[in-house]
């Protein structure tokens, strides 16, 4: 009894807490009054690792199915399908219509009525297991129709640009197919699923880039890899087949019906992905995650929407909070800020990390440009390769938003890959330590049309000939600050990435002496420092000597290791790690029109892109910034540095709204911020792009998010600097997390702030408030 009432004391103590969010939540749900004209005017749904787009179409119900992980032969991320829900009599194309996104539980509702007939429809997501669930409930007796429908029920061809959405990508003289699932009826349901062949472009890519030496020694996803799953419904049986036409692609349907009319029908989706696996282990795999279903019906949806209660109790920015102004750009980027990390969550849980070119919401390509008429398995940037430099904005604001779960994915997968990246090295160039290119397969070896297709014969094998990509390899060295920052904000135990991240760093120290010792007898300079050349400012300045980019990135990552704490290094590994430190050269500096700059790198050859890496200081390396020495050199560099200008935007990856914020430029922030988070001009308002890759664009999204957290929120090892670049008349209520375990919770109302809570209330002593 004592427990019970203990529980009791503390869940009457959380609710209180839970409830204030998840109310504000609720006024930031989407709803429609009208059907959707196709499927891109769909809305997410999702939870765990699943994701769908939901949208109803000439009194049909539809979503498609995605799920993390599910590469091809060729490493498309493939669909797992379309669903198609019909309802006899039906009162979808009725008067009354409303199709809305609750966030507060993650579902998605659609009500109906006709005439006497009404009808509502709850799709969602299980967080804790693979299983979609969608309930419909009528006021009167009906027939439900639910159809599986794929277009990969034959083989099909893949020529031309389409294979942008595999690993091939511009490749000539391949013969690709996007080979057939298997489909059946069985179990008193629709058994669906996609089983690899032994052989892949992995085979391929090894090949290609003289490792077929090692190749028993690297780690092949692809394998035998098996998805899929089993759609079932209560009281419904197979039903016929039938084929149609979805905007241009061709596909096949297999339905369940129910046995009777009924008021209630209840439809499950079970799906299951497995590596290295036969069908039959697969199938087996599939039957558990059925019986553990069963298990937890009657708590899997309460669990479900804890889970997402919890979420928008952990971080929120609500911007002009008590006028909810959908006119208003402000507010919109408030509101879209909360769809975004909506889309975020679906993915807490995925074996790989959310895709920057449109994670698990991508749509037939044709609503995107009419020019793809593709299959809905395209998404342009590949579906297996992950470009790094568009993977870390979607995964740098999960820090201060305290999603660090959600971090676990994007760390582990290159967990997986480190022995590939370490095989490479000692491979290609006999010495130590992870090369990680930029163009990263999610086997850890370079994408092959990217690695160069037409290589002078004696090019080293270990480089990508490659205008864009060659020399770029410290991008990771972002997640490796990551890692560290879990750390920090978190208190969490890294031990496991610290292998990681020495063979990283241990790669820059070895691979520069190397190729020193290949042009000379000295493996330092004159002062003892690294030359770090070849390298690459980014994509943009390329054959750079001392990239500013490069330097920043060692000299941070390196004081943060050896400032973690004690029983992370030993004596041993210190001293190794500070001695490397000292190799590192200095930033470099110019002068424009009078006044110091921070320059890209010493020199460079050529630019070849438009990324501002000579403000890579300021973010994300967080050496200049509001409250840090020397702001005046950072500010000259945005104000005067001519490429910086020209380079300015607000389109997909570019992250200027970050420098702004960082730099304290309230105005500029503001404008660029707003720029990334107003309504999305789709039907679905954060579905943004799709800018220099794919729709929905998650790093247009990720540095949307951000900017905003910056504007906001800003940390200087302890000091806390409370709105930085935030305008004075935008009235915000917003929670964010600090390092050391610190959660910030603020009210600004017209230009005082009103309310702030700081956990654990000591830090409230570092926290410098610009209001």
């Amino acid at each position: 009894m004592k427990l019970r009432l203990l529980i009791f004391l503390l869940l009457s103590a959380i609710r209180p807490l839970l409830a204030q969010p998840a109310a504000e939540i609720s006024k930031y749900d989407v709803s429609w009054n009208t059907p959707s004209k196709n499927a891109g005017e769909s809305m997410p749904c999702g939870g765990g690792d699943v994701g769908l787009n939901v949208w109803v179409e000439n009194g049909d119900l539809l979503f498609y199915i995605a799920r993390s992980g599910t590469f091809d032969e060729n490493n498309t991320m493939l669909k797992l399908g379309r669903v198609r829900i019909k309802l006899s009599p039906s009162p979808l194309n009725g008067q009354q219509f409303e199709q809305k996104l609750s966030l507060r539980g993650g579902s998605v509702i659609v009500k109906a009525a006709n005439g006497n007939l009404s009808s509502a429809i709850k799709i969602w997501v299980d967080v804790h297991r693979p299983v979609i669930s969608v309930e419909i409930k009528s006021s009167k007796p009906v027939t439900a129709t639910a159809a599986y429908e794929s277009w990969r029920y034959k083989d099909r061809p893949v020529k031309g640009r389409e294979n942008n959405q595999d690993s091939y990508k511009w490749e000539a003289n391949v013969n690709v197919k996007t080979l057939k699932d298997s489909i059946r009826f069985a179990e008193s349901g629709v058994e669906f699923y996609h089983h690899n062949l032994d052989t892949s472009v992995f085979d391929a890519t090894v090949r290609q880039q003289g490792l077929s030496g090692i190749k028993q020694q690297l780690y092949n996803p692809l394998y035998r890899l098996t998805f899929g799953g089993r759609m079932t419904g209560e009281r419904m049986k197979p039903g016929n087949t039938y084929t149609g036409t979805y905007r241009n692609t061709d596909f096949k349907g297999w339905t369940l019906q129910n046995i009777r009319p009924t008021k209630t029908t209840n439809l499950k989706i079970y799906l299951n992905t497995a590596d290295s696996c036969t069908v039959e282990q697969w199938r087996t795999g599939l039957n558990k995650v059925i019986a553990e279903a069963a298990h937890n019906k009657a708590s899997a949806w309460k669990a479900t929407a804890n889970w997402w209660k919890a979420y928008w109790y952990r971080s929120f920015i609500n911007i002009n909070p008590t006028n909810a102004d959908t006119s208003n750009v402000a507010w919109q980027a408030g509101r879209n800020y909360q769809l975004f990390r909506y889309m975020l969550g679906c993915n807490a849980y995925g074996h790989y990390p959310t895709k920057f070119n449109g994670g698990l919401f991508t749509v037939d390509p044709a609503y995107t440009d009419t020019a793809y008429r593709f299959t809905p398995d395209f998404r342009n940037w590949g579906g297996g390769t992950m470009t790094a430099q568009n993977q870390r904005l979607v995964y740098w604001p999960m820090l201060k938003n305290g999603d660090f779960d959600l971090m676990l994915p994007q760390f582990a997968f290159y967990l997986r890959l480190l022995k590939n990246a370490e095989l490479r090295s000692k491979f290609y160039w006999g010495h130590n330590g992870a090369c990680f290119v930029e163009q990263l397969e999610n086997f850890g070896l370079p994408n092959r049309a990217e690695y160069g297709l037409k290589r002078p014969p004696n090019f080293d094998k270990g480089l990508e000939y490659n205008a864009w990509l060659e020399y770029e390899w410290d991008t990771v060295i972002e997640f490796c600050l990551m890692m560290l920052e879990t750390e920090r904000y978190n208190g969490s135990n890294i031990q496991t990435y610290i292998p990681f991240i020495e063979s990283c760093l241990t790669f820059f120290d070895e691979h520069y002496q190397y190729l020193a010792k290949q042009r000379g007898n000295k493996a330092l300079d004159g002062s003892g420092h690294l030359v770090l050349f070849p390298g690459s400012g980014g994509e943009t300045y390329k054959m750079a000597y001392n990239s500013t980019s490069t330097i920043a990135a060692l000299r941070t990552v390196l004081t943060r290791l050896l400032a973690l704490p004690d029983g992370y290094l030993n004596n041993e590994q210190k001293q190794q790690w500070q001695q490397m430190l000292q190799r590192i050269p200095p930033l470099n500096y110019t002068e424009i029109n009078g006044h110091k700059t921070i320059a890209p790198a010493l020199t460079w050859q050529r630019i070849n892109n438009t990324e501002t890496t000579q403000l890579y200081p300021v973010f994300p390396w967080e050496i200049y910034g509001v409250g840090k020495p020397d702001l005046e050199t950072a500010l000259n560099t945005w104000k005067y540095d001519t490429l910086a200008i020209k380079f300015r935007s607000g389109k997909g990856w570019k992250q200027d709204n970050i420098f702004a914020a960082r730099l304290g430029l309230t105005n500029e922030a503001a404008e660029l911020t707003l720029f990334k988070l107003k309504n999305s001009g789709r039907r679905f308002p954060a579905f943004w792009g799709p800018g220099y890759d794919w729709v929905p664009d998650h790093n247009w999204g990720g540095s949307g998010m951000i900017g905003l957290q910056e504007m906001l929120l800003q940390t200087n090892d302890r000091k806390i600097y409370l709105f930085p670049a935030w305008p004075k008349d935008w009235n915000v209520h917003f929670k964010l997390h600090a390092p050391y375990n610190t959660t910030v919770e603020a009210t600004l109302t017209n230009g005082k702030v009103t309310s702030l809570k700081v956990f654990p209330k000591e830090r409230e002593k570092d926290v410098i408030s610009a209001y």
